[in-house]
């Protein structure tokens, strides 16, 4: 592993003092702040030769950086490593026994990913490892990476990972009872306490041409994408059309199950105010429990569902509805679940010897892997755990699983460290 020193973190309670000295006194440009939202803090960026120095200010009272100066008093926050291939720096580390706190990278200030090693194995010195972007525009090129199509080949099966944009959920919903100190290190929550998603539908193209989920689609108005954090610069029409298939294209869509995040893209409202079905020439596959529970709502539920992304199905005949576990198409089956709803399945995709999962809201993202971190929105929580075990077991080794949710990688592999399941991206 080669690393070069990129720069040094620097805690600051006032900043115009700071500016004062480092700015004024001693002459050194300071950049346009950069504000990173999923750490609640604006960085300053001042070059000094071929590193710089980063002015960390808190934008929010319970940020790690405000915490820090509540604590210590402003200063000498972390160096930061730059190296070229961050996952496979933290693969070596974990290997040599260094305690991390990022054991995954996860996206910071100039677009970079970064992870930071735990100042136990550092001797006292917090340490942030940096991936730098190639070169996007701050801000925007870790989204861009995260939305790119990414294709795989199963066999006769040929899948496409796409991106329906990104939202945010509270953070506490997302990981259940677990504590909010363990979880927002992985998961790094705005001021909001709201963690970054991605929608991530699946394309599958075999004997038919399939879609698996559809995101969150364009149908919402301004207050629900105001406190769902919606961004679709970049969205499910974008994707397609970079796959190279039209809306007619698609045989089939099938839905994991319905809750908004997953099917707002089966509908589209037409410019009179009609809401008709997305892909005109489709059957859609839903199973028969979880379209029941959808049109038969209650206090618990009924904030998941929205009825304008599947009930225009029906009423234009194009709804399939199914029973139990099955064959959708060569080489598709659907697998329930339960847990998250009661009638929530995921989807294994084989052939050619090989085999995928669309792996759905048993594991929404990587930092989902320990067995009790399990959302807070799952109706049937023992019945997720259960689920849980059982996917990890069947899903081991060779399996590509495809994840819904994450916001930095779309696939990977389960893999074992140390007795300990871990997960690694697929790229």
């Amino acid at each position: 592993m080669k690393a070069v020193l990129d720069h040094i973190g620097i805690a600051v309670r006032d900043l115009p003092a700071a500016l004062a000295f480092y700015r004024d006194a001693l002459g050194l440009v300071v950049e346009e702040p950069e504000e990173v939202a999923s750490q609640r803090v604006r960085a300053h960026f001042i070059p000094v030769g071929e590193s710089t120095l980063e002015l960390l200010e808190a934008t929010a009272s319970d940020s790690a950086i405000a915490k820090y100066i509540d604590k210590r008093g402003p200063g000498l926050h972390h160096i930061t490593l730059r190296v070229d291939d961050i996952r496979a720096a933290l693969e070596q580390l974990k290997a040599r026994g260094v305690r991390l706190i990022d054991e995954q990278p996860r996206p910071g200030a100039e677009a970079a990913l970064v992870a930071f090693v735990h100042p136990s194995s550092a001797h006292g010195v917090l340490v942030e490892l940096k991936q730098a972007s190639s070169g996007a525009p701050p801000a925007k090129a870790v989204r861009s990476t995260a939305q790119r199509n990414i294709r795989y080949q199963i066999g006769d099966l040929e899948l496409t990972s796409l991106c329906d944009g990104f939202f945010g959920l509270d953070g506490g919903s997302m990981f259940g009872v677990v504590p909010r100190v363990l979880w927002s290190p992985k998961a790094p929550p705005d001021d909001k306490n709201r963690i970054s998603l991605a929608t991530r539908p699946l394309l599958v193209r075999g004997v038919r041409t399939m879609l698996i989920d559809a995101g969150i689609g364009d149908k919402n108005d301004d207050k629900f994408n105001d406190m769902y954090a919606v961004e679709r610069a970049r969205h499910l029409d974008h994707a397609l059309a970079e796959a190279g298939v039209s809306p007619e294209d698609i045989d089939l869509v099938l839905a994991t199950h319905l809750h908004w995040d997953h099917v707002g893209g089966f509908t589209m409202r037409e410019g009179n105010g009609r809401i008709r079905p997305r892909f005109p020439r489709a059957r859609y596959v839903v199973r028969r429990g979880e379209w029941e529970a959808a049109t038969h709502t209650h206090e618990r539920n009924r904030a998941s569902y929205h009825a304008q992304d599947f009930v225009p199905l029906a009423d234009a005949g194009v709804l399939e509805l199914v029973d139990a576990d099955q064959t959708i198409m060569p080489g598709v089956r659907v697998q329930r679940t339960g847990g998250h709803t009661a009638d929530h399945h995921i989807v294994w995709l084989q052939s050619g010897g090989k085999r995928a999962v669309y792996a759905a809201d048993p594991l929404p993202t990587t930092a989902h892997l320990p067995d009790p971190w399990i959302l807070g929105f799952d109706l049937y929580p023992v019945d997720s755990l259960a689920a849980k075990k059982t996917f990890k077991r069947d899903a081991g080794g060779e399996t590509l699983i495809f994840l819904p949710h994450d916001p930095v990688g779309a696939a990977g592999y389960l893999a074992d460290e140390n007795g300990r399941p871990t997960f690694q991206l697929a790229q």
